[in-house]
């Protein structure tokens, strides 16, 4: 048996997130049903995590075994010609046998996009605010996440996690013009914890939240004291990185 990563890419607007449900149509559903036409049996595929509805991903990574050794290429082509136009597969690799595209992962980085422009061009992919945000102020909030590791305050109720223990690596907003741009790294994230940060330090960046309080809400482990979730749509899950070791040269 064969074990392969796929790299691929997706835009989420369309889909009730990556995996799959009675609800919708997921990323993950619509790749599994190509790629077991493909090789002409049914072939689940694993992801390194979940997206929510709505939320895009630049670089997303699953993985799925095969009796045979396979024509990366080839699969890799006749996927995208099978795949609506939201879902772009990169490329395949082969992996040992036992790697993981959720559990060998090491870090997963996201954007979040704000702005305070209004573009009929980039309104699918950025959240307008209507204010002027306070960068330095979001910015010392942002360091504050590193003096933590239980993030039950920016998760989302009732998950089936065993821990909200995560180990932040990067959280920093920069200014491109009328953009602010938040970029964050950890070894794991919770549900809905991206979008729930981004909403409580945008309360920073209005003037309302202040470093205290900022810890006060994330020792409090209660998600209501936190801010409102920004919206899924100027989400992107940019980057997932492996141990070299797993990957078969």
């Amino acid at each position: 048996m064969k074990r392969y990563f796929i790299y691929l890419s997706y835009n989420g607007a369309n889909y009730c997130g990556w995996q799959t449900q009675p609800n919708g149509i997921t990323v993950q559903e619509s790749i599994e049903k190509a790629l077991s036409i493909i090789l002409r049996t049914p072939t689940p595929i694993v992801g390194a995590g979940r997206t929510d509805s709505g939320v895009h991903a630049r670089t997303m990574v699953a993985h799925f075994d095969s009796a045979e050794e396979l024509d990366k290429e080839f699969v890799t082509e006749k996927l995208n010609r099978i795949l609506p136009w939201e879902i772009a597969i990169h490329r395949l690799v082969e992996v040992k046998s036992d790697a993981h595209a959720r559990f060998d992962a090491t870090s997963r980085q996201y954007r979040y996009y704000v702005t305070t422009e209004k573009n009929p061009f980039q309104h699918e992919f950025k959240y307008k605010i209507q204010f002027q945000p306070d960068i330095e102020a979001m910015n010392v909030c942002a360091k504050i996440l590193f003096d933590y590791i239980d993030f039950t305050s920016f998760s989302k109720l009732h998950t089936d996690v065993k821990t909200n223990n995560c180990t932040i690596m990067q959280a920093e907003w920069e200014r491109q013009g009328n953009d602010y741009i938040f970029t964050i790294r950890a070894n794991r994230f919770l549900r809905n914890m991206v979008r729930s940060i981004v909403g409580t330090l945008l309360e920073a960046g209005r003037g309302k939240l202040n470093p205290e309080g900022m810890r006060n809400i994330i020792e409090a482990k209660n998600r209501s004291k936190a801010g409102t979730s920004a919206p899924g749509h100027a989400l992107f899950l940019e980057d997932i990185t492996y141990p070299s070791e797993i990957f078969i040269q």
